[in-house]
């Protein structure tokens, strides 16, 4: 199989989906139950990752958890107004053990799954989650040691950092998984990375996953650092990644690991063995508005924003259509964020405009409609996406000149461009601001002196042709209204320009 530079990710919440597929049967779904119509669909979008979130045993006492969670409740009702108790599953991140839930269909429904995607070109990512376990792993009473353990004085001090575990007769204090920066999750329980015990079975866990898939993406995987962990817990830890990632690879040299992080670190994790970090820095400033920020952020290494798995929503975040305060605006860094290079993540609900966030705690989703212009604008955009001059292309990122003395809104536009094998070329052109703007661009490609150049958008109807020579000494104009885009294929024709 040929693997792209700049390939497409799709991930699908798959207790939720396989909810919705039940009540279709009227009986339980499982993973042998997904469609195969669905799945060309996919692979007919163009992807080739397919991320499956929250397939791993979960437990009883971490259900138990989420059902009393009086903060959470309230989320999953504002989510699910007609919420009941089997809605709440509990979090498909307090894994009580890496084989498949036994309500999917078990390890050999998965392996059934794989082989299923592999026929349609697409490639299977999983989750491992690094940091902690649900209370529910056997580990907790077989192997405590592999755990941050507390003292009456940690959890008198820290009650929501701490919590007692019976252990036969004994009661043992352990810590909650938790981020420095907030409370423990107290659906889990710490790995203690200073154990060499523990960081030896959390690599032979991996190793194991990564015969069960093609990839698998790392929750909060900054948290296992040294220096991170040794700054929340005090311990001085063992190093992790570069170890485990390697001990992989010697298996499976193509396997592909996709990085949770935040906190600059993203550099960091690249260099310890992972293909993919992700992109909040991007997204963040999509949010905010700042084009400068933007470009700014757009004009790092090729190297590492190869690495970037850029995104405008996920389990973790809003929904885009919710977080973008209009339809245009989305549009706008929709185009930004995903005709930029690094992987491209896309997830279930986003192609449709669902506005709803759906927490990894529930197993049911609410009914949204689709929204028909938004889902217009994906499908084109994913036709875009599908072009070999953005998929395996040379990308560099473009500078705009005043179209005009004393017009700044030049400073509106982010602007770059692809260019392929041969005479396959592309420009990005966005105005990421709410008002009409205007400026001179500089074109990279080397040969347009003389002759006429058509650019035709691929993302709309719009089709400019204009003179070589025009172009090579003023540059193109752009005069866009607030939020426009194009992605133009540049192409030399005969004739007169129009």
């Amino acid at each position: 199989m040929v693997h792209p530079k700049y390939p497409s990710l799709y991930q699908i919440n798959t207790r939720v989906w396989l909810t919705d597929l039940a009540e279709k049967l009227g009986r339980p779904a499982t993973l042998d139950d997904i469609p195969e119509s669905e799945l060309i669909r996919i692979a007919g979008l163009g992807f080739d990752w397919v991320w499956f979130l929250s397939v791993w045993q979960t437990g009883e006492k971490g259900q138990k958890v989420s059902l009393e969670n009086a903060e959470w409740r309230r989320e999953f009702e504002k989510t699910l107004p007609d919420l009941k108790e089997e809605d709440i599953g509990g979090s498909g991140f307090a894994i009580a053990g890496y084989h498949v839930h036994s309500n999917l269909g078990g390890d050999s429904a998965l392996k059934r799954l794989r082989k299923r995607l592999t026929k349609h070109g697409l490639k299977l990512m999983l989750d491992f989650v690094p940091n902690h376990m649900g209370p529910d792993h056997h580990w907790v009473t077989k192997h405590p040691d592999f755990f941050v353990a507390g003292t009456e004085t940690d959890i008198e001090q820290h009650p929501k950092n701490y919590t007692r575990v019976k252990n036969g007769k004994k009661e043992l204090i352990l810590a909650y998984g938790r981020d420095p920066f907030f409370d423990g999750w107290p659906d889990t329980v710490q790995l203690d990375y200073s154990n060499p015990a523990t960081v030896e079975a959390m690599t032979n866990e991996l190793v194991r996953i990564s015969g069960l898939c093609d990839g698998v993406r790392c929750d909060m995987a900054m948290l296992v650092l040294p220096e991170v962990f040794e700054r929340t817990w005090g311990r001085r830890a063992q190093s992790f990644w570069p170890e485990a990632t390697s001990a992989v690879r010697l298996n499976f040299p193509d396997f592909c690991f996709m990085a949770e992080v935040y906190w600059n670190l993203e550099w960091t994790l690249q260099q310890q063995g992972f293909n993919y970090t992700y992109d909040k820095r991007l997204y963040d400033r999509l949010l905010d508005g700042c084009v400068k920020d933007i470009r700014g952020h757009l004009n790092a290494e090729l190297a590492y924003q190869n690495k970037l798995a850029r995104f405008l929503e996920n389990h973790d975040e809003p929904r885009a259509a919710s977080s973008f305060f209009e339809v245009d605006n989305h549009k706008a860094a929709a185009v930004i964020t995903f005709l930029s290079p690094g992987l491209r993540f896309f997830h279930q609900g986003q192609l449709e405009g669902k506005t709803k966030r759906i927490s990894p705690h529930l197993i049911r989703g609410p009914y949204e409609p689709i929204n028909e212009e938004i889902q217009s604008f994906y499908l084109s955009l994913l036709s875009v996406l599908k072009k070999n001059v953005v998929r395996d292309g040379k990308w560099s990122l473009l500078e705009c000149a005043p179209a005009w003395e004393g017009n700044g809104t030049w400073d509106s536009f982010v602007v770059f461009a692809w260019q392929g094998s041969g005479d396959d070329r592309m420009v990005v052109v966005v105005n990421f601001r709410p008002y009409k703007s205007q400026c001179y661009l500089r074109l990279p490609f080397t040969n347009h002196t003389g002759g006429q150049w058509r650019l035709q958008d691929t993302l709309s109807e719009a089709c400019y042709d204009r003179d070589g020579n025009d172009l090579r000494l003023a540059g193109l104009y752009l005069d866009l209204e607030p939020w426009q885009y194009h992605a133009f294929e540049v192409k030399k024709i005969k004739g007169k320009a129009k």
